[in-house]
């Protein structure tokens, strides 16, 4: 698959100015200007942050109503459930307000919808259930902001809500005594981007300084919140930054049970990183609402018996397993009828319809297709449980793939989502039609670039840039996510020294130099078999790459981890 390479701007005067502040490599004072950290006091921010520099949770607009609300649930001995989505974001969260809330009071418990049965957000039969048995107050997590009509319905049968949500909300909000959401255009809270964990971590630590108990209280839920931040895609900025940082210490040094559980059954040894709970751990999370019950993750996420954690860790880890092989099953059956399409090579996107696939997969199943075999805007349709056709999708850089599905809304029952990924439900009878429709509406409106996949380099560096003391501070960018990926460079007019050669098949291993004599790198290219040829005739080539760390016999060494290679012009 062919791929543009783009080399980001660079902005001197402010390069040159933090580093005559920092005294550290320009290189790194370009990488942190591209990060928006433009002075002295940011840089302490980006490299020490400390739970110090978190905001006062009681700027949330609507904070003190939810804490007084929870109070009097309190004092009046009513019954309160923790609800919240089925996926990453949402079970960290009720298991966060969950677990700090029951050691205070017990008459509490929690609800997950059923990914199938009841599907995303505040759904009917949750709040039947809260009126059948007796709950007074739903505080709804990750979700809820656009649950209109079912709070509504809560409010006549006297069930009342506090939503925590981190979702964009409509001109129109729901009748909640309470809305925790920063997006929400008259509330002050500084930073926006906050997980529905992190929301909720923000509710427990107002509760936790309204009733004088000790900010650890709290804290010892950032494990959870790292998880989400890691898993929910949010940028990794500001409070973001903080709360996984520190997260991630806790994920190191003293992990939740459950966590723990899940990082044995990992075999993860060395120490973790934002990648290994995007990678290891939130897929055996997620893997519970995707093969059966989500409630069996907050249960890991809640249990404090070391024996009783590892026998759920093992139930989710066994659910991954199922998953895994499922989804490559899918992929594998999607790249056949992808091959045996005689238009393939006019089509702008794709969309493929069986109706023995699992829905709890689809969505991987499209992303695997963009990524690996054909990058355009992806729709994956299986049947449903209630005789319709559900499926998810999944969009190329800079195209929205929900404005496309909502031209096609006349064929849906149901839709919704954002730029990057959405669901839709429609009729057996319409798949057809939508195909056809869908195709017709990319095609008119996706540019020729979008249909190649863009690598985005932050900076051009020289072999002999790259050092310990280099990548050292280039270490300390960690946490990384959105608005903070992880640094990748360019180098140019490299050659090969002879040792390349193919691995398993499917990888290249290599070492190259730059200039005559200018110092030697090894490096690693995963899946990248098909360049070997580059490689191999000798000739200059540029490189498209990430460094890190190779650990062989007792000793460590920094390597290029490729991404693409090019023949240099």
């Amino acid at each position: 698959m062919q791929k543009r390479w783009t080399v980001k701007a660079y902005q001197p005067n402010q390069e040159q100015l933090l580093q005559s502040s920092l005294r550290i490599h320009p290189l790194l004072c370009r990488l942190l200007v591209q990060r928006n950290v433009t002075n002295f006091e940011a840089a302490r921010q980006f490299f020490r942050p400390t739970l110090e520099d978190l905001h006062d949770p009681w700027t949330m607009k609507d904070m003190d109503k939810a804490i007084s609300r929870i109070e009097q649930a309190f004092f009046q001995h009513e019954k309160i459930l923790i609800y919240g989505d089925y996926d990453v974001d949402g079970t960290t969260a009720v298991a966060t307000v969950y677990a700090f809330l029951q050691k205070l009071y017990g008459n509490i418990e929690f609800y997950i919808p059923h990914r199938y049965r009841e599907g995303y957000g505040i759904s009917m039969q949750g709040i039947e259930y809260a009126r059948d048995n007796d709950f007074s107050l739903i505080i709804a997590l990750d979700c809820g902001i656009k649950s209109i009509e079912h709070i509504t319905i809560a409010k006549e049968w006297g069930i009342d809500f506090i939503i925590c949500d981190h979702h964009l909300p409509d001109a129109i909000l729901p009748p909640a005594i309470a809305i925790l959401n920063p997006k929400q255009t008259d509330c002050p809270y500084p930073y926006k981007e906050l997980s529905g964990c992190g929301i909720g971590y923000k509710l427990i630590s107002a509760f936790a300084q309204k009733r004088g108990l000790p900010p650890s209280e709290a804290n010892q839920y950032l494990d959870l919140v790292a998880t989400s931040i890691a898993a929910d895609i949010v940028p990794m900025t500001g409070e973001n930054r903080v709360l996984a940082f520190h997260g991630l210490v806790k994920v190191n040094t003293d992990p939740l049970p459950g966590i723990k559980a899940l990082i044995t059954l990992s075999a993860l040894k060395e120490k973790l990183t934002i990648a290994n709970l995007v990678f290891v751990i939130a897929p055996r999370v997620n893997a519970a609402g995707r093969m059966d019950d989500a409630r069996k993750a907050v249960n890991l996420f809640i249990e404090n018996d070391v024996e009783k954690a590892a026998a759920i860790a093992a139930v989710l880890h066994a659910d991954n397993f199922d998953r895994k092989e499922i989804d490559n099953t899918i992929t594998q059956e999607a790249i056949v009828l992808l091959q045996n399409d005689a238009d393939i090579a006019t089509k702008k996107s794709t969309v493929l319809y069986q109706a023995h696939w699992h829905k709890g997969v689809v969505g991987i199943v499209a992303s695997r297709l963009i990524d690996k075999y054909y990058y355009r805007p992806t729709i994956i349709l299986t049947q449903s449980n209630d005789d319709k056709v559900a499926g998810s999708a999944r969009s190329v850089m800079g195209f929205n793939v929900y404005e496309a599905i909502h031209q096609c809304k006349d064929l849906l029952e149901n839709y919704g989502g954002h730029f990057y990924a959405a669901g839709m439900t429609m009729k057996t009878e319409n798949v057809k039609a939508f195909q056809e429709r869908f195709e017709a509406v990319v095609a008119n409106t996706i540019r020729p670039d979008q249909l190649v996949p863009e690598i985005v380099i932050d900076s051009e560096i020289q072999l002999s840039d790259i050092t310990p003391a280099f990548y050292n501070i280039l270490k300390q960018f960690e946490p990384l996510g959105p608005e903070n990926l992880r640094p990748v460079f360019l180098v140019r007019n490299v050659t090969d020294n002879g040792y390349s050669k193919i691995v398993k098949d499917e990888h290249i291993k290599f070492s190259v130099k730059q200039g005559k004599y200018g110092p030697t790198m090894s490096g690693i290219g995963f899946y990248m078999a098909d360049k070997f040829s580059i490689l191999a005739d000798k000739r200059p080539f540029d490189m498209a790459f990430t460094l890190d760390e190779n650990e062989w016999n007792g000793q460590t060494s920094l390597q290029l981890k490729v991404i693409d290679i090019r023949r240099h012009q």
